[in-house]
């Protein structure tokens, strides 16, 4: 039987994604109730710009007094969607002290301060969901929250923002340099206007973060999470990935260590094999490969930004949360019982494409092969194309610790036949 009594929502922001959570709400209200048991009825807006026309919202819901609508004890859910920090972070804790559970859409801040935003919502027994933070539509946090609770994940491996992806495909595909991609990502509206969230990865990593938490039940700060963006790749590092029958893709990787005691996190380019299913992921699109003993390989595909795929993550958060108010309980919490040593980017192990500009003269190879050698680094295989007295030596090697690497490339730079480093780049996927 349906409550004729409404679930009253707050909805804090009315941007891109605001205003679509604002318009599903409304045009599917019937729908909602239906799913829910009982009506879900908008009781405010927060925003900035109360004068901005926000078609199909009464004015007298908009308020730009975000912290009293929060707290009038009236309401059930809090959805947030401005972003940041502060005061979205003041503005949650108030939305649970003053009985509100709270949908957000915030990995900023979710990798940030996370820990203690579950801890609030546990301690004032109210829920706290974010299915919106990490790739948009696709439904990633809650399988492996709930779906995969019974199962041990070893890998997350993923494409989780699309401006970066759809430069590099764009460079990939087309061979047009960085910039020249990045100002069509720009003109499609792909890219904002300041794209160094996304293009130097610091996007990618939050989100890193908050699957590396819940995949391995181990809190993982944005702190924890090594990043490196994609403004440095180029099209000759393209046409090596060729080569080798691979691809460019900015990759977040949360990794298990092989003894099971420890996790790492990390954000940067990479190689990928064509053969991979992440090669294929084109465009704006997100994907994320998930490892398990038990599942084998998942891999979840879809929009991963824009304002109707992101509000579709948030109102299916919204309709859980809704429901828990029905029964008076409350869905799964934080889970950080593994307490695992987040270890950094050094004790990464993994596969290297070296590009070196070296003199084209006997015995150069040598030297290095020697080099790498002397720092425990193997070799699976070499390039060489000289012209005029100069040479291009490309290196790709066995699988070797971050640590090892760097050591190697110190020691080569310090050969007076090497030239320079080009570039180095890590091989994934294999």
């Amino acid at each position: 039987m349906m409550r004729t009594r409404p679930l009253k929502v707050a909805l804090l922001g009315c941007g891109v994604v605001g205003s679509e959570v604002a318009r599903i709400m409304t045009t599917h209200a019937d729908d909602l109730a239906a799913r829910i048991g009982a009506p879900v009825e908008l009781a405010g807006v927060a925003v900035r710009r109360p004068s901005k026309v926000r078609e199909g919202i009464a004015r007298e819901l908009v308020t730009t007094d975000a912290t009293a609508l929060v707290k009038r004890g009236d309401i059930d859910v809090v959805v947030e969607v401005i972003g940041g920090i502060e005061p979205a972070r003041s503005l949650i804790t108030a939305a649970f002290e003053h009985g509100a559970s709270v949908v957000s859409a915030n990995k900023a801040l979710l990798a940030q301060d996370g820990a203690a935003l579950h801890a609030a919502a546990g301690r004032h027994g109210k829920d706290l969901y974010y299915e919106a933070a990490v790739a948009g539509a696709i439904p990633l946090i809650r399988p492996l929250r709930e779906s995969l609770a019974g199962d041990k994940v070893n890998r997350v491996l993923g494409i989780v923002n699309g401006t970066t992806n759809f430069i590099l495909d764009k460079m990939d595909s087309t061979g047009a340099g960085y910039q020249e991609a990045l100002d069509e990502a720009t003109a499609l509206g792909y890219a904002e206007a300041d794209p160094t969230a996304d293009v130097e990865g610091f996007d990618a990593a939050a989100k890193a973060a908050i699957l590396a938490g819940i995949a391995f039940h181990t809190r993982v700060r944005l702190d924890d999470v090594y990043r490196e963006g994609m403004t440095e790749v180029t099209a000759s590092d393209f046409a090596s990935a060729k080569n080798m029958g691979c691809t460019i893709k900015l990759l977040a990787i949360c990794e298990r260590a092989e003894d099971g005691q420890s996790v790492t996190a990390r954000v940067h380019p990479a190689m990928i094999p064509l053969t991979h299913p992440l090669a294929s992921v084109r465009g704006a699109y997100n994907a994320v490969f998930v490892e398990s003993d038990a599942s084998g390989q998942l891999m979840f595909y879809g929009p991963g930004a824009g304002g109707a795929p992101t509000a579709s993550a948030v109102l299916g958060d919204l309709v859980a949360v809704c429901r828990n108010r029905l029964s008076g309980t409350t869905g799964p919490g934080e889970s950080a019982y593994a307490a695992l040593t987040v270890s950094g980017m050094g004790e990464v192990v993994t596969r290297y494409h070296i590009s070196l500009d070296v003199a084209d003269k006997p015995g150069v190879l040598a030297q290095v092969a020697t080099v790498f050698a002397e720092h425990g680094v193997s070799i699976d295989t070499v390039r060489q194309q000289g012209k005029d007295g100069e040479a291009s030596l490309v290196v790709v090697t066995h699988r070797a610790s971050d640590a090892a690497l760097n050591g190697t490339v110190e020691a080569l730079r310090k050969l007076d036949t090497v030239r320079g480093v080009a570039s180095i780049m890590r091989v994934e996927g294999e």
